[in-house]
């Protein structure tokens, strides 16, 4: 089976360096333009995407002819109470500074942190691809978000990588093989490349 996983066009929280998270910030101008520059794939007849808008618009330029399904699970890390800020704007704020000292891994206040979103995400990415081996799909696309692809690749990827390693730019992602009698016997896969293009 391949998988492809790709986050969404850029928002205007994303272009100011905004803490997005679960702020259902819609794509900029630029971001529209990015992921039309990705390409489109106008055979792909399913794609999944999380509740937040910006996935579901990069998929209905990307995956134009695509039905949508929803993914709750699959939504951005919560940032709590840095959600909606800058990071020139919480500079003197002690909790941030804390959370920044902690290399970004402390839960954020009233948010989640990298092991509990991680932990949250992993089911949510399970279910999408036992279901797509039980349907005998393929192929399997999913439009998601930076940290989701983040957490989906340092679970799963047979690597030495770490989560922030799998960072990758708005409208890139990964391109993953799986063998499915591995996949549901040890929940990893080994193959993946980096895409910057559809179809790449």
């Amino acid at each position: 089976m391949e998988i492809l996983i790709i986050r969404h066009g850029k928002t205007y929280g994303n272009s100011i360096g905004r803490y997005n998270g679960t702020i259902d910030d819609p794509l900029c101008d630029e971001g529209i333009e990015q992921a039309r520059q990705a390409g489109s794939m106008d055979d792909v007849r399913h794609v999944f995407v999380t509740p937040l808008s910006r996935t579901k618009q990069t998929a209905a330029i990307c995956f134009k002819n695509a039905r949508q399904t929803v993914v709750e699970g699959l939504r951005e890390m919560c940032f709590g109470d840095f959600e909606g800020r800058t990071s020139e704007e919480m500079q003197d704020d002690p909790q941030y500074r804390a959370w920044l000292d902690s290399n970004c891994v402390l839960p954020c206040p009233n948010g989640e942190g990298i092991a509990s979103f991680t932990q949250r995400v992993r089911p949510a990415f399970i279910e999408v691809i036992d279901q797509s081996i039980s349907d005998g799909k393929e192929r399997v696309f999913i439009v998601a978000h930076g940290g989701t692809i983040m957490a989906i690749m340092s679970s799963f990827a047979v690597s030495d990588k770490t989560y922030f390693d799998y960072f990758c730019k708005n409208c890139q992602g990964y391109k993953i093989i799986i063998d499915e009698k591995t996949w549901l016997a040890e929940r990893k896969f080994s193959a993946f490349e980096r895409v910057e293009r559809l179809g790449r």
